[in-house]
């Protein structure tokens, strides 16, 4: 499944030089670049940057935070979460080119010194039991068959009475899932979890679900402006396609129709890690 999962995300090799190449070619100051330049590549889920800030606001985050972040992708969560709260990030993520662009990309932004990149397993994270402040992962476990793995790795990893905040696409009660998909082109490498499942698995890891938000109305609404943008037109300079290819308009269209048609929901968990291990 990981090698699946690495060939889906990582065919584009030195992803962070063809990023840097077409800020170039739009006529970005590479020496000034900011956040808002990356904001249509480097946040790499549903809602992008406004998804994560609302996610961030949950956790209860301030300068002193450590905060891991399991499935970093291209560092966007991470980088938002640091400028916003300015705490330090660890990510952790299994496409090797993804980790590499994510610190390029940093380094462009100055915060080099706040989020650091490890290639890895989420569900085996190296880091010693009770490091992190906060925890978070954001559409990740839809390629991770074993949930249980992931969600208990987010446990060892926190405090006691620590934030672990989680932002997944789920299976819907519509049917099953029109295919091709950003996270899968075929159902091989696709894990969704229904609402009821992630209660179970999140309670099973030890977790107290303190909210669970549900945002697939929202969710479809931005996948039409995304797909309505892509309509007859050639893709913008900067989007998800610089990794997913030529067949992301057609992932576009049907994430419209998956979120329409409820055969995939947007839920949100904010959740409480248990006092005692």
């Amino acid at each position: 499944m990981s090698i699946g999962v690495e060939r889906h995300y990582g065919g584009t090799a030195d992803l962070a030089g063809v990023v840097r190449g077409r800020l170039a070619a739009a006529g970005k100051d590479l020496e000034r670049l900011s956040s808002a330049d990356l904001a249509a590549v480097d946040e790499f889920h549903i809602r992008g940057r406004q998804a994560t800030l609302e996610l961030a606001g949950r956790m209860g985050l301030d300068r002193e935070s450590h905060v891991l972040d399991l499935g970093s992708g291209l560092g966007g969560p991470a980088r938002t979460l640091a400028e916003a709260h300015g705490c330090r990030v660890t990510g952790i993520d299994l496409t090797r080119s993804f980790c590499e662009a994510a610190t390029a990309m940093s380094g462009w932004l100055g915060l080099s010194g706040r989020v650091r990149f490890v290639q890895g397993e989420a569900t085996r994270p190296p880091f010693p039991p009770a490091s992190f402040d906060a925890a978070m992962t954001i559409h990740v476990a839809m390629n991770i068959a074993a949930k249980d793995a992931l969600y208990a790795a987010a446990m060892r990893a926190l405090k006691p009475g620590r934030i672990f905040a989680v932002y997944d696409v789920l299976q819907g009660e519509g049917g099953p899932v029109v295919f091709p998909v950003p996270w899968a082109r075929e159902p091989a490498i696709s894990h969704l979890a229904t609402p009821a499942q992630m209660r179970e698995l999140l309670s099973g890891a030890g977790f107290e679900i303190l909210e669970e938000i549900d945002s697939t109305e929202a969710g479809l609404a931005w996948f039409r402006e995304k797909a309505a943008a892509l309509a007859g037109t050639a893709p913008p300079p900067l989007g998800f396609q610089l990794f997913l290819g030529d067949d992301y308009a057609r992932m576009t269209r049907n994430q419209v129709q998956n979120l329409a048609e409820k055969r995939i929901r947007t839920v949100a968990y904010v959740c409480r890690s248990s006092e005692r291990r």
